[in-house]
């Protein structure tokens, strides 16, 4: 059963809010948030695995302050946290790991809760899309695939089983009866900006009730598919692959940045509509053509794994920030100041 947002507002109303923590799975950007939090004097506590123990241990500044360990990442202890009045940081591992019960932790968690449904159903993540005024790429049906197109699963599995059909008979072929979303194959330069909503102030880029920030953008590396140019020199045959591998720094072009802003203004004010908000990080995953026009394939309603590349601020946060400000640091400084100004609510569920 899904827990209601009353319930969350009484676990956080009896909070003690000079003794908050800040919690998460230790994958996908748990080093960053762990620092950032460091850096604002909130304590963190680390779900973790015995075995996946010892990596985090070997990066101090970005171990948490306490592991809880368990068997299984699935199953997060909800009660222990709230009992250690922490705020959980939902990430891409944490989403992919409790699936459904997402909804039903009976722990406060940053951001709307209701925004990782959203991202998670393909067909509501598009219907946010569109109503932004945001351009995306064809959804195409099966039988009708009649150029290249990118077959994904559901859910945040960063890009792992993608594959790239000409043909419904290729399609067919490997994803018959799978919940799997089918797009065409856009070309053009990858970019993915990260965005920070905060419904606390109202200085800065305006959106909804409060503003949006642009903490950075990132490109990512995907399997066997960036090195294809050299797989094809070298006269290989290869079926492409877009597992993620990792992340590069991408600064835009300053003349597309006031796109970038009303993109991530327009999914504010749209999200309020459709759900009542996503407070926090998201980000547009989004290829721009060589008309310079934005097209966005997917949307991440909580912190990902391109903000990895700026621990201590990126091009972007250099401009709003008198100190080094990452994403981890950001959602800490929100934390902070939420609870300060008795705000909590607006910005956890």
């Amino acid at each position: 059963m899904d827990v209601s947002r009353k319930t969350i507002n009484e676990l956080l109303s009896g909070y003690d809010k000079k003794k908050l923590k800040i919690a998460t799975i230790c994958s996908h950007t748990a080093l960053q948030i762990f620092h950032g939090a460091r850096q604002e004097g909130i304590k963190t506590i680390g779900l973790c695995t015995e075995k996946r123990k010892k990596v985090y241990e070997a990066f101090p500044l970005g171990c948490p302050d306490e592991f809880i360990i368990v068997d299984d990442l699935r199953n997060i202890p909800a009660d222990e946290l709230a009992d250690q009045n922490a705020i959980l940081i939902p990430h891409g591992s944490l989403v992919e790991y409790t699936g459904d019960k997402l909804n039903s932790l009976r722990v406060p968690m940053l951001g709307n809760r209701e925004s990782l449904m959203w991202e998670k159903d393909r067909v509501k993540m598009f219907k946010w899309l569109t109503e932004a005024g945001i351009q995306v790429p064809a959804t195409i049906d099966p039988d009708k695939i009649d150029r290249p197109c990118v077959v994904k699963h559901a859910g945040a599995k960063g890009g792992r089983g993608y594959r790239v059909v000409s043909t419904p008979e290729e399609f067919h072929e490997h994803f018959e009866g799978m919940d799997v979303t089918v797009q065409e194959y856009l070309i053009g330069v990858r970019a993915y900006p990260h965005y920070f909503y905060s419904p606390l102030t109202k200085d800065g880029y305006r959106a909804g009730e409060g503003r949006v920030e642009l903490t950075g953008i990132d490109r990512r590396f995907e399997s066997n598919i960036d090195e294809a140019y050299r797989t094809e020199k070298a006269g290989l045959s290869f079926t492409p692959s877009f597992t993620v591998v990792g992340n590069e720094l991408l600064v835009l072009r300053e003349s597309l940045l006031e796109d970038v802003m009303e993109m991530g203004k327009n999914i504010v004010e749209t999200a309020d509509k459709l759900f009542g908000g996503v407070p926090g990080p998201f980000c547009l995953e989004t290829v721009v053509d060589e008309n310079l026009q934005f097209f966005a394939f997917e949307i991440s309603a909580r912190i990902v794994a391109g903000t990895n590349i700026y621990p201590q601020g990126s091009p972007y946060t250099a401009y709003q920030w008198e100190e080094p400000m990452s994403m981890g640091r950001r959602i800490a400084r929100e934390i902070k100041l939420a609870a300060k100004a008795g705000k909590m609510s607006k910005i956890i569920y």
